[in-house]
C-alpha cells in the first residue's frame, strides 16, 4: 500500500508533520513516511493509504489527530542495553563517580530517558542502579521516562516484553529482573518497575528544564535514536534544551549516528572505549586531556572549540558558564530575538538574567536587592528557584520558606516550596503545601495538576483524576495560547493536551 501514495503528496504530508510533531522526513525517509501512513490509516477508518494522505493534508488536525499519527511514525526499534558500550561506560565510569561524589553529602540521583519508546532504556538504566547501589532507601533517585507515543508508554508502563527485546542481553538479566508468564513473556520485577516514571512529553515542544514536569537538574540524559528525526534547526533547540536541564559535569547520551556538530561545540566529548559521550563543562583550551578518580581508570576528553548557535524568538536561555542546568527552552521559529535594552530595576534585571540561564549575575543582583532593604518576597522566591535549578534543593527550601514567611498569603510561593518537596521525595509535605496553595486560591490550575501527579504516585486513581479533571477544566477556561501563572511559560492549551495524554 505504500506505493500507492504518490510521491508528491508525500513530500506535501513531510511539510505538515514537521510543525506539528518536530519530525523531519527528507527525501531519504519518505519510505518510512509512507509506512507510518500506511500504518496509520486503518487507525483513522481508512482502507486506502492514498485517501487517507489526502485527508490528512485536507482537514484541520485536532490535538488527538495528530497524536495518534505519532504513535505511527515514531515507532522505535529497541532493548535491554542496547549499544553495549554505552552501558558499559554508564556502569563503570558514570555511575560510580556520581555515586561516590555523593555518599558524603545529598545522596541525590536524576536520570532522564527522553524519548523512552517502550521503555527498556529506562529499566536498563534502573538495573544498572540497583546493581551499583545495594542500599536504595537512603538515596533520593529519580528515573524519569518520556516519550510522545502513547502507546510506547503504555506498553513501557505495564513492563511485560517477549523474548526479542532480550536479543544480545546475558541470562542473569532475566533471572534476575523479570518473572516468566505462562504465554512466555516476561514481566519485570515490581522493585526495578517502580523505580522509573513514565510521562508524556513531546521534545519538540514542550518547556524543559522545569520544576514543572521535573527535567531540571539532571545528572544524566539518555537520548538516543531521537534526534535524527529533527530537522537541524529543531536538533539545535533540544540539544540546548537537554544542555540546560544538566548539571554541571552532567552527561549526554546519544546514539553513534547523532553525532551532530552542534553537540560537540557545547559540550565537551569523552571518549570511553567504544562509546563517545558528551559532558556539560566548561571548554578549555587544550585538545584533550586524561581524566581519573579512584578506582577507575582514566578516560580520554576531547574538546571542540565553542561555536555560538542562533537562539530563536521564543525564551531561549543560553549558557554564560555558570555551575547550573540555565533556564526554560522553548519552541520558536529559529529567528534571532531583536536586542533589547536590559529593564533597568534590579529585581526585573534579576528575571531576564535568570530567563536566560545567566544565574551567576541574577544572584548578585538578588543579593543587593536583599542587601539594600529591598528583598521582598519576589526576590527571595526567584532565588529560590535559581537553587532549584542549580540542584541546590536545601537552599532552595530555604530561601522559599523565606518567601512564604515575607508574604504568607501569596499562593505562588506555597506552591514553588510543593514543587521543592516533590523534588525532595517529600510527597506528603507537598501534598500539605499544595492543600494550602488551593485554600488561598480555589482556581490555581497547576495546583490542580500537580496534586493529580501526586495522586497517581500515591497511588489513588479515583483522586488523581478528579484534581486532573479540575486542572483540565479550568485550563479550558482560558484561551489556549495564554500562559499559566507559574507554569514557566506553559499554555493554558498545552497543558490541556498533556492532560488528556495523562488520563488516556
Amino acid at each position: 500500500m505504500a506505493n500507492e501514495i504518490p510521491k508528491q503528496l508525500l513530500h506535501q504530508l513531510s511539510e505538515l508533520i514537521a510543525p506539528l510533531v518536530g519530525l523531519n522526513f527528507p527525501e531519504t525517509r519518505l519510505g518510512d513516511l509512507a509506512r507510518g501512513i500506511v500504518s496509520a490509516a486503518a487507525e483513522f477508518g481508512f482502507s486506502d493509504a492514498e485517501a487517507f494522505a489526502r485527508w490528512l493534508v485536507s482537514t484541520p488536525l485536532t490535538q488527538q489527530h495528530i497524536k495518534m499519527l505519532a504513535s505511527h511514525l515514531t515507532v522505535g526499534e529497541t532493548y535491554f542495553f542496547r549499544d553495549k558500550e554505552s552501558f558499559q561506560a554508564m556502569e563503570e565510569h558514570i555511575l560510580p563517580e556520581l555515586i561516590n561524589s555523593r555518599q558524603g553529602g545529598e545522596k541525590r540521583l536524576r536520570i532522564w530517558s527522553a524519548g523512552c519508546s517502550t521503555g527498556e532504556e529506562p529499566y536498563s538504566i534502573a538495573m544498572l542502579v540497583n546493581k551499583l547501589i545495594p542500599n536504595l532507601t537512603d538515596w533520593n533517585i529519580t528515573i524519569m521516562a518520556t516519550d510522545l507515543n502513547l502507546n510506547s508508554l503504555k506498553k513501557a508502563s505495564e513492563g511485560l516484553y517477549s523474548e526479542w527485546s532480550f536479543r544480545d542481553v546475558p541470562s542473569w538479566i532475566k533471572e534476575r529482573y523479570f518473572k516468566k508468564t505462562t504465554d512466555g513473556h516476561y514481566r519485570i520485577t515490581p522493585a526495578i518497575k517502580k523505580m522509573v516514571a513514565f510521562e508524556y512529553l513531546n521534545l519538540a515542544e514542550d518547556v524543559y528544564p522545569s520544576l514543572l514536569n521535573n527535567t531540571n537538574a539532571m545528572d544524566v540524559i539518555f537520548c538516543r535514536n531521537v534526534l535524527m528525526y529533527f530537522s537541524d534547526e529543531r536538533a539545535k533547540k533540544v540539544i540546548l534544551g537537554l544542555y540546560n536541564s544538566l548539571m554541571k559535569d552532567g552527561w549526554l547520551f546519544v546514539s553513534p549516528a547523532e553525532t551532530f556538530r552542534f553537540i560537540s561545540s557545547r559540550f565537551v566529548t569523552v571518549n570511553f572505549s567504544g562509546a563517545t559521550i558528551y559532558k556539560k563543562g566548561s571548554k578549555k583550551p587544550q585538545t584533550t586531556e586524561n581524566i581519573g578518580y579512584a578506582g577507575v581508570p582514566p578516560y580520554t576528553m576531547h574538546v571542540e572549540p565553542e561555536v555560538v548557535l542562533p537562539r530563536s524568538a521564543a525564551r531561549v536561555p543560553e549558557p554564560q558558564g555558570v555551575s547550573a542546568s540555565a533556564g526554560f527552552a522553548t519552541t520558536g521559529n529559529g529567528e534571532k530575538p531583536k536586542t533589547q535594552e536590559m529593564p533597568t530595576d534590579p529585581y526585573a534585571e534579576a528575571v531576564t538574567m535568570f530567563e536566560h540561564g545567566r544565574y551567576a549575575e541574577a544572584v548578585e543582583k538578588l543579593d543587593g536587592c536583599l542587601a539594600s532593604g529591598n528583598g521582598d518576597a519576589k526576590a527571595l522566591s526567584l532565588l529560590a528557584r535559581v537553587c532549584a535549578n542549580q540542584g541546590r534543593l536545601g537552599d532552595a527550601m530555604t530561601w522559599c520558606k523565606k518567601a512564604i514567611a515575607a508574604d504568607a498569603l501569596n499562593p505562588a510561593h506555597h506552591f514553588l516550596l510543593a514543587t521543592i518537596l516533590m523534588e525532595c521525595g517529600q510527597m506528603e509535605d507537598s501534598i500539605q503545601a499544595l492543600k494550602k496553595v488551593l485554600y488561598l486560591d480555589q482556581n490555581f490550575v497547576l495546583a490542580y495538576f500537580v496534586m493529580g501527579n501526586l495522586m497517581q504516585q500515591r497511588g489513588e486513581p479515583d483522586a488523581s483524576r478528579r484534581y486532573l479533571r479540575n486542572a483540565f477544566e479550568l485550563a479550558s477556561a482560558r484561551k489556549p495560547d495564554e500562559s499559566l501563572p507559574e507554569s514557566e511559560g506553559m499554555t493554558a492549551g498545552r497543558l490541556s493536551e498533556i492532560i488528556e495524554a495523562m488520563i488516556q
